[in-house]
Order: C-alpha cells, then structure tokens, then sequence
C-alpha cells in the first residue's frame, strides 16, 4: 500500500510540473526523450530570431526542473540565431544521424534532415553550456559555407563554448555532426573559470579554422572518445569539399584537437583528416592517447612539457600520415619539445599521395620523430614502424639533453632499427 501511495504522488506532482509548461496542449507533448521543442513553438516555418527567443525560454523552463528538450526531427532543419545559453541541468537531444534531402543551396546540393538546426548568424556563438548539462543527437548545419571556394570560408564564431563567465562541470556531447562549422568546440577556459567533467564523444566534422575541439584549463580529466574531423562527412548532403578548401584549413596551421592545462586527460579513437596538425598536447598537460589515425597532416602529434614530475604521455596503437601542407624539411609525424616524458609503442608513420587536397609535395616527411628544446626531456619507443621519411635518420634531435630510447622498431628500409 505504502509504495501505490508513493507511485501516485510521484505522478500527481509530474503532473503538476507539466501543467506550468506552456504546452500541455495538443499531440506534441512528451515524449520519452523529454518535451519538444515544438511544444515552445520552435518550428522550422518560424524565423530564426524567433526560434532562438523560443527556444531560450524552453531552456529557461527545463532548468527549473531539470528537464530534457527533444529536437524533434524534420525534413526541414530548425533556423535559428545564435546567442543560446544553455543553463544548468538541462539536455537537449536530438536523432543522430546524418541524411539529406532536396536542393537548398547552390553550393551544398541537399539539406540535411533530422534534429538539424540551420544556423547562419555570423556575430555569435551559437550555444553557450552551463553545469550539468547534454547535447545529444544533433546536426549543426550553415547552409551559407562554402565548400568550394576557399576565398569566401566564412569564419563563424564557435558552434559550442564552455560558459566565459563561471566555472563549468560536467558537459557531456554526444553524436553530434557538423556541416559547414569554422570552430566546433571551443573549452577554452581561464584560470578564473574552470572547466572540469568534459566529456565529447562520437563528434564528426571538418572545421575550417583547423579546430574541432579545443580545451584549456580543464583540471579534472577531459575524455575525447571517437572522434572523427573529416572534409568527407559533406557526402552525407550531397557534396564534398573541393581541395583548395582543404588545403586552405592546412594553411592556417591550427590543430583538430588541442590539449592545454588538463590533469589525465584520455584521448581514445581519435581522427582527423587535412588538417595542418593531428593533436597539439599543450606544456601543462598529462595523459594519455590511443587507437588514433592522424591522415594527410603536417605534424601528426606534437607534445610539449613544462616540468619532468607530472608532464607524461603515453601515446600507443596509431598511425601518422605526414605529408602535406609545410616542405618536407618541415614535416615531423612527432614532434617531442621541453620537458616530461614520452612513451610511444607500437605507433606508426607512412606517407603518401591523396586526391583530397593538393598540397601534398613529396609524399614524404623528413623524419619520424623531431625532439627539440634545451632542457632534460625523456622519449621511449617500442614496436614502432618508420617509413617514408627523407632523412637518414628516423630521428631529428636537438635538444643534447635528450635521452631517447628505441627497441623493436623498424626504420623506413624495413630493418630492425634500436637506438
């Protein structure tokens, strides 16, 4: 008797939470993804500046209560402005899925469909988290980005950002896809206001500043999970992006994913393609890095280190194709810079030509591994096969206070190679 009692006062104050959202008529009410949008007339016949206003007010309701706002899918995306702040406790969920339909735009042949929202505002970041809060399922599409003309890259301010102004945890982002974006997630933060708890996975896109996903000051362990930057995910709306774009992203020598000032941060399947580099780990950082493919880059992986106490990667199972974007004197798969310690088993570079882009030279790079700086600094290697480089040696060293130890590799010759 005591637990029916229970159970129907658990309903009856469901109920009275509902009835003060302003949709408890009609169909479109709840699902079990959370309350539709729809239900704040967010609709895609609507304008932006209206989504944007109405979609800010079901985010004002749902963190109240800690609600989730389903993004309904369409045939037609959802425009809407940017300037969202996304308050503590709620989740916005969409349909994952990329797909495409129709003709909207002389460069971009199909729009996508699903939980898409069309954003073409140009001044603002378009969603600005909070604490405790999600994003899953959706598609983020500019409809206005070229794809074949790097002279008009439009540089949109960032798709995702860490609150500016308070200390945020626990984020998570999940199976989101971009089209279009110029800087997908930026956690940049400051001394003053932390982020902690990240947690990005199953993110696809091409950025054409060169950055998917940027962090800083991210204290307690960022997870970058499965993660895929890519100038192909535009075949999923009917186009692909031509390799002048391509080589225009290498130029402006930026990194897909940049590590600064994290403690154990975990980088897990991680990729990138036409980037000038793969993954920047900043001096202050620590962790480690697996199961990764860094294709078509100038530096695949470049870490750096401020003291020898706690500024320790240990990089395994990848690959790093080197050859582009920088003359091949230029070209580093990895480059090992100040303090800390390296470990690297079982991680291969090779080279080669692609139709993508076109800045690749020689399809080669000049080394395997470039070690720099003045200041002691430690490198391991194991079962690590080194092709396609120029210089004698696999190894550029300079920094005379290096120690660096090799067994069980093999060099660009196919020979066993120790060090």
């Amino acid at each position: 008797m005591k637990s029916s009692k229970l159970i129907f006062k658990l309903a009856l104050l469901l109920i009275i939470s509902l009835s003060s959202c302003p949709i408890i008529k009609g169909e479109k009410l709840v699902s079990v993804q959370g309350v539709s949008i729809r239900a704040f007339n967010v609709l895609p016949e609507n304008s932006a500046t209206m989504n944007k206003i109405n979609l800010q007010k079901a985010i004002d309701w749902a963190s109240e209560r800690g609600a989730a706002l389903f993004v309904e899918p369409s045939e037609t995306p959802y425009p809407i402005e940017g300037g969202l702040i996304q308050k503590k406790n709620v989740s916005l969920i969409g349909v994952h899925g990329p797909t495409a339909r129709g003709t909207v735009h002389p460069h971009q042949k199909r729009k996508p469909v699903g939980s898409v929202f069309g954003i073409t505002d140009r001044d603002n970041v378009f969603i600005t988290v909070e604490s405790a809060t999600q994003i899953k399922g959706i598609q983020f599409w500019y409809p206005e980005q070229t794809v074949d003309d790097p002279t008009k890259i439009i540089p949109y301010p960032a798709t995702i950002q860490t609150s500016k102004t308070s200390a945020t945890q626990g984020v998570f982002l999940s199976c989101l896809t971009f089209y279009g974006e110029y800087l997908a997630m930026d956690f940049n933060c400051n001394p003053q206001h932390v982020c902690e708890l990240m947690t990005f996975e199953h993110c696809y896109g091409f950025p054409l500043s060169g950055e998917f996903i940027r962090i800083d000051y991210c204290y307690d362990i960022p997870r970058l999970l499965h993660c895929h930057v890519n100038p192909a995910i535009q075949r999923f709306i009917g186009g692909q992006y031509a390799p002048a774009v391509v080589d225009a992203v290498i130029a402006k020598k930026t990194f897909a994913y940049t590590i600064n000032h994290t403690d154990n941060a975990q980088l897990i399947d991680i990729f990138t393609f036409g980037t000038y580099g793969g993954i920047l780990l900043g001096a202050d950082t620590y962790g480690q890095l697996t199961n990764f493919n860094l294709d078509c880059v100038a530096v695949g992986i470049h870490k750096k280190g401020s003291n020898t106490f706690n500024r320790n990667w240990q990089i395994a199972q990848g690959s790093i194709i080197a050859n582009t974007g920088e003359s091949v004197e230029n070209i580093h798969p990895i480059i090992i810079e100040g303090e800390g310690h390296t470990s690297l088993t079982n991680v291969e570079a090779f080279s080669g030509s692609n139709p993508a882009l076109t800045t690749v030279g020689e399809n080669q790079s000049w080394d395997f591994m470039l070690i720099k700086g003045d200041k002691k600094t430690t490198v391991s290697l194991f079962g690590c096969r080194m092709r396609n480089y120029r210089s004698d040696h696999p190894f550029t060293i300079r920094n005379n206070n290096a120690i660096i130890y090799a067994e069980g590799c093999i060099d660009k010759d196919e020979n066993r190679f120790s060090y």
